[in-house]
């Protein structure tokens, strides 16, 4: 009986041996590294064939048992070297056709064209700004927004003692340079590196220790001021009165309302008659945007100081000039109603993609 047993373990291994790699080349070409798994696991997985061989051992006489163990184990490492071997060919075949492969594939779906991006609210704004300036003979002049106190200050009129100049309300350096608190900083290195007549619109950002719903310690000015010979007030009011007919729409008035600025004298502060809740008939009702009054505030400016010329090296007695400033956020947010000005800062595609 035993011999019997013996013949037939003998027959399953010879036939195993001579049928595996067939069967391995035979899945591997036709299914790829999943069908060749799936394949090895019908050979020596737990319930594989070479797995039934071994579990006829116990029938096996103890003098024969240890040859066809070694016929076992032999075959097994066969096997298991041939799927290796196989595996890596795989692999190898599957990198290379990825290299030599075209850089795309034709017969992918085309792709569904992504969203289109939107123009940030306050860079749209400000272009326009300068556009309208610009075209009433405006030139852009540029400055650092790392100061030096005088340029800042000093020169300005600002009195060593004046509020703006405390920690608390300006960003300063450890070097003792500042964060400039507006762009007035390009007034005085205009004037003081070019003669005039000038006339220069200066954008940029300042920054300030401010943050609230109408405040934000960085956001952007746009200065501007002119300098020649006999430069007046009225001047000065029929060139905002244009900007804000330009920038808001035809008919747009403004006021003139007294103030006091360190670099101005006179100083005034302007507002523009409410856009929303202007009526057909081009009157306003008020509305809790200008608080019932029909009118908003939008800039500061006035006549440049005599002492401001002074420090830049320009002749107070010949020249005058005018100066005025606004923060496009703001301008902005009168523009399109935006309550609160931390959202121009929060760059939310949902609130950008409006605009």
């Amino acid at each position: 009986m035993s011999t019997e047993v013996e013949a037939q373990i003998d027959q399953s291994l010879a036939t195993l041996r001579a049928a595996f790699s067939p069967r391995f080349e035979a899945a591997a070409g036709a299914g790829g590294e999943p069908a060749l798994r799936e394949e090895n696991a019908k050979i020596l997985g737990k319930k594989g064939e070479l797995t039934a061989i071994l579990k006829q051992m116990g029938t096996v006489p103890g003098d024969a048992r240890k040859r066809i163990g070694e016929k076992v184990n032999l075959l097994k490492q066969e096997v298991e070297a041939r799927f290796e071997a196989l595996i890596k060919t795989l692999a190898a075949s599957k990198r290379d056709a990825e290299l030599n492969a075209l850089p795309f594939d034709l017969t992918l779906p085309g792709r569904a064209p992504t969203p289109r991006g939107h123009r940030h609210p306050v860079s749209s704004v400000r272009e326009e700004v300068l556009d309208i300036f610009a075209s009433l003979g405006f030139a852009v002049h540029d400055g650092p927004e790392i100061e030096l106190k005088e340029n800042n200050f000093t020169r300005l009129g600002f009195p060593p003692d004046h509020p703006a100049t405390d920690m608390q309300d300006t960003f300063w350096t450890t070097s003792g340079t500042l964060l400039r608190t507006h762009t007035s900083n390009v007034q005085v290195r205009a004037m003081m590196s070019q003669k005039p007549p000038m006339a220069f619109v200066a954008p940029g950002a300042v920054y300030r220790r401010d943050d609230d719903v109408t405040h934000s310690p960085m956001f952007h000015q746009i200065e501007g001021f002119v300098v020649d010979e006999k430069v007046t007030f009225a001047e000065l009011k029929g060139t905002l009165a244009e900007f804000a007919e330009r920038l808001y729409g035809p008919g747009t008035p403004i006021r003139m309302r007294p103030s006091y600025f360190p670099f101005v004298e006179p100083g005034a502060e302007v507002d523009i008659g409410c856009v929303f809740c202007i009526q057909p008939s081009g009157t306003r009702r008020g509305c809790s945007v200008c608080k019932r009054t029909g009118w908003i505030e939008i800039l500061g400016c006035g006549m440049i100081h005599p002492v401001v010329f002074e420090h830049c090296g320009i002749d107070p007695e010949r020249y005058t000039g005018f100066a005025f400033g606004m923060g496009v956020e703001r301008v902005a947010m009168l523009r399109y109603g935006i309550p609160d000005i931390r959202l121009l800062f929060e760059n939310d595609p949902r609130f950008l993609s409006q605009f």
